[in-house]
């Protein structure tokens, strides 16, 4: 006769007087072709569900497998739990397979995963109760409130943790808000940014993010890593790729190829290749700007744009000191474009700098 098995609630298990506290525990293994990640994470809650302890960690090994992680996030939720000193503790699953195997009900196959079952029955001696709870489904899908979209009727599965901070999001408002920071190439942080500054990291957010997502991100931590003043666009207006010129530094002469289009161009005049012309018989035919550079500076004369004398690139300044510095680590009055403590326009001003600078500052006293 097969023994039945009754779902109880966690709220029935706590010894008469003594509070109970509740062990929450979860494995990820994600398997894609081009791509492996798996991971685990734990809480711990009061009787209350108050959250005493939370942590995520990545796992490395390639061979684990998803019972593996969701055993491994268990144990390290034990072994928090008789660091912390409790005493009574409901083991909260989710999961059949993993209920009977801490029930002792079934015996697993893989050896790697009998030595970390033994090592959990291990750390239950330290506890005064440890009590394998099955969550019934009401339980496990426990709704949460997105605070982007403000839906209060989404199952807990459906939000993304912020592991730095711990707030919460539902997932499809979470990818949303990772686009659009990745598209405004800003700094990516947590959707509660106007009171939270918590960073987010790819590692972190890889398990949630789309194929799309993930390509986009990769190219913006390979762009960040090329310093301000190495950076070469394509200049075919259909591609625009950035590079590197350490990339672009194994070919001899002016005469580039872009990585991406294939398109030759002109690294020193930032043009498509120029066929039979020097760089100077080039510039003697068009000392004109283009009709791209005429937008550009109409652009940036409407928006008060400013462009750095070193790198070259458009700054627009939000707020504060007209003393800015550029991410080349060039420093400039905002309001004229000479060297910062070159003019009087409200930073540290060294006048006798100043005097070969004065021409370059009348327009704007």
């Amino acid at each position: 006769m097969e023994e039945e098995v009754t779902l109880v609630r966690a709220d029935d298990l706590s010894p008469a007087g003594k509070p109970l506290y509740r062990l929450y525990f979860k494995g990820l293994v994600n398997r894609e072709p081009t791509m492996f990640s798996a991971g685990f994470g734990v809480a711990i809650c009061s009787d209350k569900d108050d959250l005493l302890f939370d942590m995520d960690r990545p796992i490395p090994d390639r061979s684990i497998t998803l019972l593996e992680a969701e055993l491994i996030a268990l144990k390290c939720g034990l072994e928090k739990a008789v660091i912390m000193q409790i005493k009574h503790i409901s083991i909260c699953c989710d999961d059949d397979e993993i209920f009977e195997l801490v029930m002792e009900r079934s015996t697993p196959e893989r050896e790697s995963t009998a030595l970390l079952l033994r090592d959990i029955q291990g750390i239950r001696k330290y506890l005064t109760s440890s009590i394998p709870v099955l969550l019934t489904q009401d339980q496990a899908n426990k709704l949460e409130t997105c605070t982007i979209c403000l839906n209060d009727d989404i199952d807990a599965d459906q939000m993304f943790l912020v592991a730095k901070c711990g707030h919460m999001f539902c997932s499809e408002c979470f990818k949303r808000h990772i686009e659009v920071e990745l598209r405004q190439r800003s700094l990516i942080r947590c959707p509660q940014y106007h009171r939270c500054y918590s960073l987010l990291t790819y590692r972190n957010c890889v398990n949630i993010l789309t194929p799309k997502l993930k390509e986009m991100w990769q190219q913006r931590i390979k762009d960040d890593s090329i310093p301000v003043t190495n950076r070469v666009y394509c200049p075919n207006p259909r591609c625009s790729t950035l590079m590197s010129k350490t990339e672009l530094s194994a070919h001899i002469g002016v005469r580039r190829r872009c990585v991406k289009c294939s398109e030759p161009f002109c690294i020193s005049c930032k043009v498509p290749w120029h066929t039979n012309l020097s760089c100077n018989g080039y510039k003697k035919l068009h000392p004109n700007p283009t009709i791209g550079d005429e937008k550009l500076k109409r652009l940036a004369n409407k928006k008060l744009w400013r462009q750095c004398n070193k790198c070259q690139q458009m700054i627009e300044l939000s707020d504060g000191c007209v003393s800015v510095l550029c991410r080349c680590g060039h420093e400039f009055c905002y309001r004229c474009g000479a060297d910062a403590g070159g003019c009087p326009h409200g930073h540290k001003y060294f006048p006798q700098r100043a005097l070969t600078l004065w021409r370059c500052c009348f327009v704007c006293f």
